[in-house]
């Protein structure tokens, strides 16, 4: 017995996707491409974002007649590595930027651990008046900071700590912000099943709160460091106030005293303004990679 193929109606072949439709597969899961107007639109954001460093530094090549003429130099000069090394020595910014980074690391610090354990007490800790202390907490965020300086001058003074850094960390320990942050946080990333789980296996609050939270609460943890690294990076009201050029100075406080006398030098100050930037993008060059990777897999698990 003998059998034959036949070729199917032309009618019934499968007909090949059209363009410019997408499948239902690439609708489902496929990788979608950007467009050329995606693109031009990155670039104008990157160019925007730029443009007040490479400003920056251009000012700090030049010089302060040929910046006030018209138009003004959109190039680099000759002057930028001795304007740099001038800023360097005059304002003592080896000094300076060992001082902010101690300031800014404490704080960072102080502000991450104490905030992820009042943010997780917040969130899914049950206590009377539970809710007011967190409004109480909010409405401490709506009062200006110039409202403070008075009364935390009073303080320092008391305590004769001017000129000295622990009259800067002290007011930069904790955040209302950063309670706030972690609270919201862990409300979603960290499940109440688990923390039932640790309690039933014994584990103590603080355990919970060392093999169980702060785990959980890692990604989170690495934003509100870096921002509030760079916060207390660029702050300069306040260490001003306490703060002297010759004595304790943070970098905002040495780049002020920058430029002086009758006329000041703007490329001068430029060059300091960017010497004093430059350890930020330094940061997030280093570490930008892995906190974006960390919100990532935060928001998976979540």
């Amino acid at each position: 017995m003998t059998t034959t193929l036949t070729k199917p109606p032309a009618d019934t072949a499968p007909k090949p996707p059209r363009r410019g439709r997408r499948s239902r597969a690439a609708r489902a899961g496929g990788q979608l491409h950007a467009g050329p107007i995606a693109y031009v639109i990155l670039t104008l954001f990157a160019i925007g974002s730029l443009f007040p460093l490479v400003w920056t530094a251009i000012a700090a090549s030049r010089d302060n007649q040929r910046l006030a003429e018209t138009p003004p130099p959109f190039w680099f000069g000759s002057n930028l590595l001795d304007k740099l090394e001038f800023a360097w020595k005059d304002a003592n910014l080896g000094e300076a930027f060992l001082n902010t980074t101690f300031v800014a690391g404490v704080s960072a610090a102080t502000v991450v651990f104490l905030s992820t354990i009042a943010g997780f007490a917040f969130a899914k800790l049950r206590f009377r008046g539970r809710n007011a202390l967190m409004l109480i907490v909010i409405g401490t965020m709506m009062v200006p900071p110039q409202l403070q300086v008075i009364p935390l001058y009073m303080m320092v003074a008391k305590l004769d700590w001017t000129d000295q850094l622990q009259s800067v960390i002290l007011p930069s320990l904790v955040s209302a912000f950063g309670v706030f942050f972690m609270r919201q946080y862990l409300l979603q990333a960290l499940p109440d099943e688990i923390i039932e789980a640790a309690r039933v296996d014994g584990a103590s609050s603080w355990r919970v709160v060392w093999h169980v939270v702060f785990p959980a609460a890692r990604p989170a943890m690495a934003v509100l460091g870096m921002l509030i690294f760079v916060q207390t990076w660029n702050d300069f009201l306040w260490p001003f106030l306490v703060l002297t050029q010759t004595g304790n100075p943070t970098v905002q406080v040495a780049v002020a005293g920058l430029g002086r006398g009758y006329t000041p030098d703007q490329s001068l100050i430029m060059a300091g303004a960017l010497l004093g930037t430059l350890p930020l993008l330094l940061v997030f060059a280093i570490f930008g990679k892995q906190i974006v990777g960390g919100i990532m897999q935060g928001a998976v698990k979540g």
